[in-house]
């Protein structure tokens, strides 16, 4: 988070407390919405939804015990297309002398 908040505070002309302050809420906001099960999307980054997990059966690792596991909800990302072609394009290799 501290690189975000730097480039943040460099674009913008912000102090860096200043950005944290706006990056914190930003996190906050979407903590929030998920938590009330709904999801954010970012216009070409992508989608934070909430999925669910349903009840299961598993085994302890140690004992090899049975165990019940309860269902539960969790906080997933699905990146856009646009990010995933930004990402897979190759990096320019620095020379090296």
């Amino acid at each position: 988070m501290k690189d975000i908040v730097k480039q943040i505070a460099t674009t913008h002309g912000l102090t860096e407390k200043k950005a944290k302050e706006v990056v914190r809420s930003f996190l906050d906001a979407v903590a929030a919405d998920l938590a009330r099960g709904d999801h954010v999307r970012l216009t070409d980054f992508g989608i934070f939804e909430v999925r669910e997990r349903k009840a299961r059966h598993g085994r302890n690792p140690r004992t090899g015990e049975k165990i019940a596991i309860a269902a539960s909800r969790f906080p997933a990302f699905k990146a856009a297309k646009k990010l995933k072609d930004r990402v897979g394009q190759p990096q320019p290799q620095a020379a090296h002398p």
